[in-house]
């Protein structure tokens, strides 16, 4: 029986299509016909059905060759609209921009999901110095404050099923054995923040707490600093304004 006659199972023409969306979407740039096969793995004249269609339609964009592939511009639409729509964005306006104001540094609001942190909103640093993250970038959650503090808020057996088998590193610095990040996890629940050590970025330092508005928490935020500038005193000062932050956006959230 097709796909779209069993009920409860998956179209397979809409499945392909939101594989490929996500693959070009994780891939910036360009990409040939044969490198897209080698990717997703569906028959070539298949893909190329769908990826022409695709681009009649915006979602994908050609080179001028007309032989390279790469996410269209409705893709941009499509995610702008899910910031713009999304409630929890809309109530943290205010809190993120006291916390950039109390902390001069970056800020961020991401969601998990999955084994990832999806970055929703940013505050830049009023520093020359200072790091740059675009909204809807993707990161690993074992390797940011704002995934670990996440993951903290389920059980020991929840994270070991959620994590992969391997924790790819993004530094020198990334944990990548599943046991240290759980033992990580403890001193978290225990201190209420997380905190990213170089993990993601080298020369950067990162606080992040999760916002309490549902449990596990699936929202966090994070201020981030380059350890060139961060001293103890200023430390501190960052924790306290991350706590104070925390505390107003389970309140402004806590209708949803």
């Amino acid at each position: 029986m097709p796909a779209a006659e069993t009920g409860g199972s998956q179209v397979k023409s809409a499945v392909r299509t939101v594989e490929l969306l996500e693959f070009f979407a994780g891939r910036p740039g360009m990409h040939s016909l044969s490198d897209v096969q080698a990717a997703v793995g569906y028959p070539k004249s298949s893909l190329y059905m769908l990826l022409r269609t695709l681009v009649e339609l915006g979602w994908v964009e050609t080179d001028s060759t007309g032989t390279r592939y790469g996410i269209g511009v409705r893709a941009l639409l499509v995610g702008t609209s899910y910031i713009d729509g999304d409630e929890v964005v809309a109530a943290a306006r205010p809190t993120l921009d006291r916390l950039s104001d109390d902390t001069t540094e970056t800020i961020h609001l991401a969601r998990l999901d999955g084994t990832n942190v999806v970055y929703l909103a940013t505050r830049q640093s009023e520093h020359y110095l200072r790091p740059f993250t675009r909204i809807g970038r993707r990161l690993p959650a074992w390797s940011t404050s704002l995934g670990k503090a996440l993951l903290a808020t389920r059980t020991d057996e929840e994270v070991r099923k959620l994590l992969p088998a391997t924790l790819e590193p993004l530094t020198e610095h990334t944990i990548t054995d599943r046991e240290q990040l759980i033992a990580e996890l403890q001193l978290v629940r225990e201190r209420g923040y997380a905190v990213d050590r170089e993990e993601n970025t080298l020369g950067l330092r990162c606080f992040g707490v999760a916002i309490p508005y549902r449990t596990p928490a699936r929202d966090a935020i994070s201020c981030s600093v380059p350890v060139a500038r961060l001293t103890p005193a200023h430390e501190q000062l960052i924790k306290e304004a991350l706590f104070d932050a925390r505390d107003r956006l389970a309140l402004a959230t806590r209708h949803l």
